[in-house]
């Protein structure tokens, strides 16, 4: 696999032996400019799965960065090793002194198993670095405005199919109650709804269950997709929905906080055939980037709300997107972020002095 097959600007390989740092960095476009996305420490099998996984996700960012109004282009970062074991200050510190190689043209922040404390860490070897703590002047926990945009985004998904943005009186099954779905779980009991979660872990589910034991769980995570509900929420990893759940599927919306919910390109024309609302993730789980980006230019959370819940405007442009061209959503936001990244790099075009 190379960058090529997905038209990848810059793909770095970084390894440290000393600390046992093993990462691979993805720039996907600079259009908008500066890359930025989270740098995710997970136990890949092997580098190859390692690599697919990085290029994916920096392509999802440019577009979703793109969909987010930000100025800023699309990156991603993987670490390979397991967060609870191999992670030290001193890999956090090699991996920043990668990162500052790059010279701004990759800005990182927290992902899946990676936490404020880890960018303050990373941020002691580099000046591209957001999504820190509240001690070191960051904004702290980016899931909070992740799940709010998320719920955002599925209120236009239920005004879209059921006429009204509310999930009153809906069944949400989330899957995945981490630091994500946990918060989604809160704005739609108090919108309303009635949630049944899964998880592969026991304890965020023992988390769920003593803050709100209102809601139901199902032991087995594979039997969310065919369970009675309205909304299906991934917000787990991603490639949970592949020809087999999309089958089974009984819910008329899909809309979660995963990136890369869909295990191929194909699988939305099956979602699409069914008669299946999907909201495409990148679309909706923006929040925690527009948080990590406002805090760049110094924190304010009331603002980076407010562009948040902007994404309830962007997912009913898409919605009309689509109906007016004839396409599914996935296809309508791709167009919208290609349209939005070719016009803003057009402009770079425009010669402005000490400026690119």
């Amino acid at each position: 696999m190379t960058a090529d097959v997905f038209g990848h600007e810059q793909v770095v390989f970084c390894q440290d032996r000393s600390t046992g740092l093993r990462a691979i960095i993805a720039i996907y476009s600079t259009a908008l400019g500066p890359s930025l996305g989270g740098t995710r420490f997970y136990p890949y099998r092997n580098e190859d799965e390692a690599l697919g996984d990085v290029l994916n996700l920096a392509k999802a960012m440019a577009y979703k960065n793109a969909l987010a109004g930000l100025d800023h282009g699309g990156g991603k970062a993987v670490i390979i090793g397991d967060p609870t074991r191999d992670k030290t200050e001193g890999l956090l510190r090699a991996y920043g002194r990668f990162l500052e190689s790059l010279s701004g043209r990759y800005i990182t922040a927290c992902d899946v198993g990676t936490y404020p404390e880890d960018m303050d860490v990373v941020a002691r070897e580099s000046g591209y670095v957001t999504g820190r703590t509240p001690a070191c002047g960051g904004a702290g926990d980016s899931s909070i405005l992740t799940a709010y945009g998320v719920f955002q985004g599925m209120r236009a998904a239920a005004e879209h199919v059921w006429g009204a943005p509310t999930l009153a009186g809906r069944r949400v099954g989330v899957e995945g109650v981490g630091k994500v779905g946990r918060r989604l779980v809160e704005h739609l009991l108090t919108d309303g709804a009635s949630v049944t979660v899964t998880d592969v872990n026991a304890r965020a589910i023992d988390r769920v269950r003593a803050e709100r034991p209102e809601v139901d769980v199902l032991e087995d995570p594979a039997a969310l997709a065919r369970a009675d509900l309205h909304v299906y929420a991934p917000c787990a990893l991603g490639g949970s929905l592949n020809e087999e759940s999309v089958l089974a599927l009984r819910a008329a919306v899909v809309c979660g906080g995963a990136d890369n919910q869909l295990a191929h390109p194909g699988v939305e024309k099956l979602l699409s055939e069914r008669g299946i609302c999907y909201v495409p993730d990148y679309v909706v789980n923006s929040g925690g980037v527009i948080q990590v980006a406002d805090e760049i230019g110094g924190f304010d959370f009331n603002r980076a709300r407010e562009k948040a819940a902007r994404i309830y405007d962007t997912t009913r442009r898409i919605f009309a997107i689509a109906a007016e061209e004839g396409v599914p959503p996935g296809v309508a936001a791709d167009r919208f972020a290609e349209r939005r990244m070719a016009e803003v790099g057009r402009l770079r075009a425009i010669w402005l002095p000490g400026r690119r």
